[in-house]
Formats: structure tokens, sequence, C-alpha cells
């Protein structure tokens, strides 16, 4: 097997893949078009040595997927149809924009980010700790209370997850990671790059984002016991929210090593996230996988433009509308009361 850094995410009606120097999201248009935007992409574990050193690059790849995440939908739903609207920032981010010299955008994107990180935080680890603090008097020993902290917030995680399968636009952009997912293993595997052989393999990968979430979820239960458990609960919810960056680079290294290495160990290692993975990834049909390879292939770098745009041609099945003349027709004969053909 060939090794690929190559990874993405499902958009709404797409997919985005991304390489170490490029972005490309494919979206599929209501009309069966595809269209595509790529991007040059430098990532920050690049660009600075130090932002490149172990723990403190999954620190960097992490903040930069968020805000690239945010960048991505946003993106995708304009793609999708252009008539959407735009974000539009408030007087408060005007004002920051024009105080920084950065665009309006950026700065709601920023504030967006910012947002959802807020949210996530608050439900899976200010919860789950304050949850955890209302029995702190019946078992008064640091170690087990940091253990069933991490056990309620893996709970109340896994209910989240469970919880959003259940909307069907959530079920849709599933399935689109599904698709990300089997190209970049029928890659992997060196078959030739198309629909038939990508629906071979299976919806699951190593690197996937919720593997990770979920070492995130158990690499946080270790370090936190570090920290005790103190009474005051500001002092314990702010200590563990202030470590949180270094769970998320200890997270990331983990997952890279044991994707590494196929033996027994590494497999066993990876088995609860790709299990978990059955939530967040569902089987696409082959116009996902159209999708996704066409947002492969650009990310790669490797196909000529022509090639790439042959691809989109090949697979953007457009829906004919029906022309003025037999609108017209159909109009006439509907106002005549004439039989149809």
């Amino acid at each position: 097997m060939r090794k690929t850094n190559i990874g993405g995410q499902g958009v709404p009606e797409g997919v985005m893949m991304q390489s170490e120097t490029t972005v490309a999201i494919a979206v599929r248009r209501q009309s069966g078009q595809i269209v595509l935007q790529k991007k040059k992409l430098g990532l920050l574990s690049k660009k600075n040595k130090f932002l490149g050193l172990p723990i403190i690059r999954g620190i960097a790849q992490f903040v930069q997927m968020l805000y690239n995440g945010v960048v991505t939908i946003t993106d995708a739903a304009k793609m999708y149809d252009e008539s959407t609207a735009e974000m539009k920032p408030n007087k408060a981010e005007e004002f920051i924009a024009k105080k920084t010299g950065k665009s309006s955008m950026d700065v709601a994107i920023f504030f967006a980010v910012v947002i959802a990180v807020l949210l996530a935080a608050g439900l899976f680890f200010v919860l789950p700790n304050v949850l955890t603090g209302l029995i702190a008097n019946l078992i008064n020993q640091p170690t087990m209370m940091n253990v069933i902290d991490g056990i309620v917030r893996l709970a109340i995680f896994l209910i989240y997850l469970y919880a959003i399968t259940l909307i069907p636009d959530i079920k849709r952009l599933f399935a689109y990671h599904g698709a990300e997912h089997k190209v970049i293993n029928c890659f992997e595997h060196e078959c030739e790059m198309n629909v038939e052989n990508a629906q071979k393999f299976t919806t699951r990968h190593p690197r996937c984002g919720t593997s990770y979430l979920l070492l995130v979820m158990v690499v946080s239960i270790f370090l936190f016991s570090l920290l005790g458990w103190n009474e005051n609960p500001l002092v314990r919810v702010g200590s563990r929210l202030l470590m949180l960056p270094l769970v998320a680079g200890v997270s990331y290294e983990f997952l890279k090593l044991v994707a590494k290495f196929e033996n027994g160990l590494t497999r066993a290692l990876r088995a609860p996230g790709m299990a978990l993975q059955s939530l967040t990834t569902k089987e696409p049909d082959d116009s996902m996988v159209e999708v996704a390879l066409v947002s492969f292939l650009a990310a790669e770098g490797e196909r000529s433009e022509e090639e790439i745009n042959e691809r989109i041609a090949a697979y953007s099945h457009i829906k004919e509308e029906e022309s003025k003349e037999e609108k017209n027709g159909k109009t006439a004969q509907a106002e005549s009361g004439a039989e149809p053909c």
C-alpha cells in the first residue's frame, strides 16, 4: 500500500480534499453539474519550524483545520447556489477589520470559529465536569473522579453523534464523508481511480477526524488526571480548558503513529475509532463518489487541468430543462383540451 497525507471532509453536496499545497472543493449543483474550486494552501506547520515540532504541529493543524472548515463550508454553499447570501459582518466585526487591516469576512469567520470552539468546550468539557462535580462528596478520590468525568464526557459525545445522524441533511453529508474515504482508500491500495474501484472499499479510514475526536476524549482522561480534582469548579474547569491544546497535540501524534504502521497492535488501537465511523460515514451512491474523485485528483496535483475538466464533464449529469417550444406546446395543448399523444 502507498500512503498519502491527503485528507478532507464532506461538505453540503460535495467533498473537500486537502494536500500539503492545495485545497480542492468539488460540489454537485442541483442541475447535476459538478463545479470545482482550487486554492493554494500553506500549512502552518510547514511555514514555521516551531509550529512543525511534534505536538505543537498537532495544535497548529487543529487551529488551521477549524478555520479552514468554516471557510470550506461557506465556499461550498456558494458553489452549490450562487445566489446564496454571503455571511454579512456586523458593526463590531467591521470595526475590528478596520483596526487589524483584515477583511470583514475574515473577522466574521474568525468569530464563527471562536463561537464553535466555545460551544464544543462547553458541551464536551465544561458540562461533564460540572455534572461529575455533583457527586464529588460521594467519591473522595481524585483519580476516580477524573475517570467518571471522562466517561460522562464520552457518553455526551456519543449521544451527540447519534442524535445528529437522525437529521436527513447530516445523513447525506456523512455519505459524502464516506465517498471521501472510499476514494482515499482506492488511491492507497494503488487501484485505478474510478468509481467502480472506489466503491469496492470501506467508508472507514484510520486518519479520519472521527477517530481523532475519540482520541481527544480518551487522552483527556489521562492528562486531566495529572491535574487532580480541585474543589473549586472554576479552577477545575479552567485548568482543563487551558490543557486542551496539549490534549489536541498529543492526540494528533498518536493518530498519525497508529495510522502509519499496519500490524496487530495498531489495528487494535485503531479499532474503536474505526467502529465509531459507522456513525459519521454512510455508504455513498456513485454520483457522490464521482464528486470525491474530482476533488481528490484536483488536490493531488498530478493530473493536468485538461484531464480534470474531462472528469468533470464525464461526471456532470446535467438535467436538461424543457425547451421553450416544448413548454409552449404543452400550454397550448392544455388550453385546447387536446389529449396528449
